[in-house]
């Protein structure tokens, strides 16, 4: 075994898959930010959801960092 357990593994595919997630929101806020008319509900609502997303690769990348007792 590689000393990773099957929970971390899945911890470390959620955490790719949320990151490529907050990438594609962060594409799509830009495109909309270049295109000059930006429909401002639309906008706060990807905005909303890039935070969400945010907090969630936190928790993620939390849950996979070991405490340090020091």
């Amino acid at each position: 075994m590689d000393g990773v357990s099957p929970d971390q593994e899945a911890l470390v595919e959620r955490l790719a898959e949320l990151r490529a997630e907050h990438e594609a929101l962060n594409r799509e806020v830009d495109a909309l930010a270049e295109n000059g008319v930006v429909d401002q509900l639309k906008f706060a609502r990807l905005k909303k959801e890039k935070l969400r997303l945010k907090d969630q690769i936190a928790e993620v990348e939390d849950q996979l960092t070991p405490d340090i007792i020091a």
